[in-house]
């Protein structure tokens, strides 16, 4: 910085003195002492080598120095101010791509998004719904939400939610007939069966939570309609025609909302969660943390609905 720019504390201490032409008052704006106001001033006359204000004990005006230079400070704040202020809003204006799991997306975010937008109506959020792990040195994508481990070399992760498997149907197909009491008295309805969380080895499917609950019988598990979608698997579940084993992040607003209900007590926790990830680079952009922490807290108001 030159030597001759004075510093900006003692200019900023100026221009309030001069506005309110009172040192107590100043100083009171500023949250200091009005010692310390009365120091800035003295030194920043120092640096100029003019005196900017006469002093009395009856007033504080303004000398002819102080008050050529009090529009020019002036000017100049209001530039700082304008510029700091458009690039906090550039930071929290224009497009905010995320990749989104196709069932996460359909039964999570996409019915939440709305408080998000009223939050931060500036950014302009872009769901990218794919199944595929996006690539974030090749796609435009700014965040990404993953089902897995959590293990992904070179990003940033946080954990969103774990996760577990349990059986879930609509309230009228719970109470029969026949009502659904005990797990064996799935042995009487339809199972629905989704591929695609169970094509990973450490999801259950409907032969490793009925084994856990202590129904008997392969056959069981074997019979029943296939969906390559968690959505359509649970949209099935809602009109009323079987059971789900369902995945617990994606009932959440179905049973806090009393469309669907779990059924028994059994359930099979996995190590896989859902994880907000992102490059190191873009990971604490403003709009990004704002999605991020916005994220964070409906999953974590939906999460205790449910309770």
């Amino acid at each position: 910085m030159p030597e001759w720019l004075p510093p900006l504390n003692a200019l900023r201490t100026f221009e309030a003195a001069a506005r309110h032409l009172s040192f107590t008052a100043a100083a009171e704006e500023l949250f200091v002492t009005a010692a310390a106001v009365s120091h800035q001033i003295r030194a920043l006359e120092d640096h100029l080598g003019t005196a900017l204000f006469h002093r009395s004990s009856r007033a504080l005006v303004l000398t002819e120095a102080g008050t050529l230079l009090l529009p020019d400070v002036r000017e100049a704040f209001a530039r700082l101010i304008n510029a700091t202020s458009g690039l906090r809003r550039h930071a929290f204006v224009g497009p905010l791509t995320v990749a989104v799991p196709p069932s996460f997306a359909a039964k999570w975010l996409v019915p939440r998004l709305s408080g998000f937008q009223a939050r931060c109506p500036d950014i302009e959020v872009k769901l990218i719904s794919s199944s595929e792990l996006v690539d974030f040195g090749r796609d435009d994508v700014d965040l990404a939400i993953r089902y897995g481990a959590g293990l992904y070399p070179g990003l940033h992760t946080e954990l969103l939610t774990a996760t577990e498997f349990f059986p879930v149907c609509s309230p009228k197909l719970a109470q029969g007939p026949p009502p659904l009491i005990v797990p064996d008295d799935l042995r009487h309805v339809v199972l629905l069966h989704d591929e695609v969380p169970t094509a990973l080895p450490m999801v259950p499917n409907w032969e490793t939570w009925l084994k856990a609950a202590g129904v008997t019988g392969e056959e069981i598990a074997a019979h029943g309609p296939r969906f390559n979608t968690s959505f359509l698997t649970l949209e099935m579940a809602l009109s009323g025609m079987g059971v789900a084993l369902a995945q617990s992040t994606l009932v959440l607003a179905d049973l806090a909302e009393g469309r669907l209900i779990r059924l028994f007590s059994v359930s099979i926790p996995v190590e896989l969660s859902f994880f907000v990830v992102g490059p190191p680079a873009t990971f604490e952009k403003p709009k990004v943390k704002a999605f991020r922490d916005w994220l964070h807290e409906e999953m974590g108001n939906v999460v205790g609905a449910a309770r």
